[in-house]
């Protein structure tokens, strides 16, 4: 998840292009959270939606919300959490941030909250007893920027993002570094419900797994640095499922 204003700059002309190509007006509609979208989406009041894969278990739960495609960058499906902490302080491990401030993304966010619960799942841990306080951000680049501005100690994001803002915005992490990294994950799906129809499914599925193979569209994914969209793997979201579930049940 980036932050409102970055997400509408970095898909803003990929949007104008799905809009020609479905022949239909395409609006961007964001909320603060992954919940809110999965909401919308469940009330069809959205007919597609780009999640985090954390969000996708508690779709399938709730309404059986149902994949898409997803981004593949760098030719793989998979993405990582990293562990960020400021460049000039001494952490080295997630247990070196004991009673420390943490930065979380979103409640739902897999590399923004649920692989650091995880992890602390696994130490017999959890984010209110092993920190001294936690804040959402609500994007990943939020999050990195309390980590270089110093308002937390340390803060665990997408290597989606930091990855991006490395090659398009090197400013944004140069007081950060990756202390620890988690994973992989399945990449953030598009997805949408499972009613919604069929014509419309048909057209959106044909736009995004096609949009690589002509060179306007593979100019735009290349700025988003994705290679393309593709139809996912049917295990490609075990992982999280399994991981969310551990979570939910602490």
């Amino acid at each position: 998840m980036l932050s409102p204003t970055r997400t509408l700059d970095a898909y803003h002309d990929l949007l104008i292009y799905m809009g020609q190509r479905l022949g239909r007006p395409v609006r961007l509609i964001q909320r603060p959270t992954y919940a809110e979208v999965n909401d919308l989406l469940k009330h069809h009041e959205i007919d597609v939606a780009f999640v985090c894969g954390g969000a996708l278990p508690t779709g399938e739960r709730d309404f059986g919300m149902t994949v898409l495609a997803v981004p593949e960058i760098r030719g793989k499906t998979v993405y990582h959490a990293y562990l960020i902490v400021n460049r000039r302080s001494g952490f080295e491990s997630l247990g070196d941030l004991v009673a420390r401030s943490f930065a979380f993304s979103d409640p739902l966010s897999t590399s923004g909250r649920v692989a650091a619960v995880y992890q602390l799942a696994l130490r017999g841990q959890t984010p209110e007893r092993f920190f001294s306080r936690t804040v959402f951000t609500h994007s990943h680049d939020n999050s990195i920027l309390a980590v270089a501005d110093g308002l937390v100690d340390g803060a665990v994001v997408g290597s989606h993002v930091y990855d991006y803002l490395r090659a398009r915005d090197p400013d944004a992490i140069q007081q950060t570094r990756v202390i620890a990294r988690w994973g992989p994950f399945g990449n953030p799906p598009v997805v949408v419900h499972p009613d919604l129809d069929p014509a419309l499914h048909s057209a959106l599925e044909g736009f995004l797994l096609s949009i690589h193979a002509d060179s306007f569209g593979k100019r735009l994914l290349d700025r988003l640095l994705i290679d393309r969209f593709v139809e996912p793997s049917p295990d490609l979201f075990d992982s999280i499922r399994e991981m969310e579930a551990r979570v939910r049940r602490r």
